[in-house]
């Protein structure tokens, strides 16, 4: 009854101006198999060779005024769920931005004709130096103390309301200097040979300095973010589900459980009432299949509002 709202939902997703996405392990009986030999890895699917490992795989899109949860559960990866969102992507439209780590996986594999800006996430590299504090404390500081710097300009930036075009002239103005500055301490630890490359810390710099231009992305581009943190957010809906219920029984489930998820988180992303807006689904399942742009969670209330006033017209 009320899949036609999923459906549009990732229609709309689709239109987006940044995309976040990561995956997250769950289980599915049905399609669960043996574990791969001891110091074995799962199979990639390339080949005859087949896929083992099952995902939950999140994709938070952005646009203004409009925040869209999409979770999609099986064995493709989030890029590759990504992709076939980005199919429903209307003709014309500028190339959107993504948001992800530095796993290969999360980027897709799209047709020439779409674009994507791609930034990876500021936080992933912190969260590398962070795993070392206790071995090198001094250094470590310094590291967080700058990115901290560059998140208290962003939270500012949010504060005052900038424009995406104006928050990017104010990180480009505070930020750039930090930024610039972190770099050049970070090269420096391996050119003056400060720092082993294969200790910890150096292993957190490399990772730093080799996605560099990704991570900085929010410095060139008007509305990229900074982390990836709304999706990982996002997917903690899907981590406490596999606490409590442990995993699906079969694909079927697994698709219901995504569309649940995604109606009820973009509720919660949009300020609107899980609930309520699953029960007005049901109870209007014929209008919403006529017409399931106007039975989202940003203006579902407004469609009931004008239903209402015409009925005691009536």
């Amino acid at each position: 009854m009320i899949r036609p709202a999923f459906e549009e939902l990732i229609r709309q997703a689709a239109q987006g101006e940044v995309f976040y996405n990561d995956d997250t392990s769950m289980k599915i009986l049905a399609l669960a198999r043996a574990s791969p030999p001891s110091g074995g890895t799962p199979k990639e699917a390339s080949g005859s060779r087949e896929r083992t490992g099952l995902f939950t795989s999140g994709i938070v899109s952005t646009r203004p005024g409009q925040r869209m949860a999409l979770f999609f559960t099986g064995r493709r990866h989030a890029g590759e769920n990504l992709a076939q969102v980005l199919a429903h992507r209307a003709a014309g439209l500028a190339p959107p931005i993504q948001m992800c780590d530095a796993l290969s996986r999360n980027v897709p594999k799209l047709p020439e004709k779409l674009e994507m800006i791609v930034g990876h996430c500021l936080a992933h590299g912190r969260r590398h130096v962070v795993d070392v504090v206790p071995s090198f404390p001094e250094e470590c500081r310094y590291v967080l103390e700058n990115l901290g710097e560059v998140y208290g300009y962003d939270a500012q930036a949010e504060k005052q309301g900038l424009s995406p075009e104006e928050r990017l002239r104010f990180h480009q103005v505070h930020s750039s200097p930090v930024m610039e500055r972190l770099h050049a301490w970070l090269q420096a630890q391996f050119d003056e040979k400060k720092v082993e490359p294969n200790s910890g810390l150096g292993t957190a710099i490399a990772y730093l300095l080799r996605h560099w231009d990704r991570l900085t992305l929010f410095l060139r581009q008007a509305g990229a973010p900074l982390d990836t943190n709304i999706v990982e957010r996002a997917l903690k809906k899907s981590i406490l589900h596999r606490k409590n219920s442990l995993f699906y029984k079969t694909p079927n489930g697994a698709e219901v459980g995504d569309l649940f998820m995604s109606l009820i988180h973009t509720c919660e992303l949009n300020g609107a009432n899980p609930f309520d807006y699953l029960t007005a689904l049901q109870r209007h399942s014929a209008e919403l299949a006529r017409d399931p742009s106007t039975w989202m969670p940003w203006n579902y209330d407004e469609t009931l509002r004008r239903a209402d006033a015409t009925a005691d017209a009536g």
